[in-house]
């Protein structure tokens, strides 16, 4: 199975994360922040990978260094799942509808970060949670994990909406992303013989 643990900490945060690629969904997630929570947890289930994660943040400040430092953290997490990428699907993408809103996630497992994020909010928050962050994780996920993404809300209103289609798009892209692709006999699937 391809699972990794990464622990990191610092004077901010205190966070380990575990994640298999090839599980069932099934996550135990408590960063202190309940809406990601929410996001992380259904990351898993719709991803189809096995999830624990906990993070220890000064949250008395605000909640920014714990979402950041959480996507850091789960980005490098995946990365070292992944291996040398021998085999996998590397590409795809998904529309992913949510009621009215409807976004648009492309991945490439490149090894080249990247983050194009066109996705907007109408209110600064959901709940309690800042929804700028919803991009700040974004962010520190897509540059640790080496993924090139592409993220682009096409429509809707309701900010809980969109960015559950944000993170549910991410899922199943990177669930197709990192299938194992038969044809590929094991190789990397590139022209350069690296990832």
């Amino acid at each position: 199975m391809r699972s990794a643990t990464i622990t990191r900490k610092t004077a901010e945060t205190d966070i380990a994360v575990t994640v298999a690629l090839d599980g069932t969904g099934r996550s135990t997630i408590a960063t202190g922040i309940g809406f990601l929570d929410h996001m992380l947890d259904l990351l898993a289930r719709h991803a189809l990978f096995d999830l624990d994660v906990k993070v220890v943040g000064d949250l008395h400040i605000d909640q920014h260094h714990s979402a950041e430092d959480c996507g850091i953290a789960l980005g490098q997490a995946f990365a070292r799942a992944l291996g040398d990428k021998r085999g996998v699907t590397r590409y795809a993408d998904i529309h992913l509808p949510m009621d009215e809103a409807l976004t648009r996630v492309c991945v490439d497992i490149s090894g080249r970060p990247f983050l194009v994020f066109r996705t907007a909010f109408r209110v600064e928050k959901i709940g309690q949670f800042d929804t700028e962050l919803v991009r700040e994780w974004f962010q520190a996920f897509a540059m640790n994990a080496g993924l090139t993404l592409h993220v682009e809300t096409l429509y809707g209103d309701n900010a809980h909406h969109i960015a559950e289609s944000c993170f549910k798009g991410l899922a199943r892209a990177l669930r197709k992303a990192v299938a194992i692709d038969p044809r590929e006999e094991g190789r990397v699937p590139s022209t350069k013989g690296s990832l």
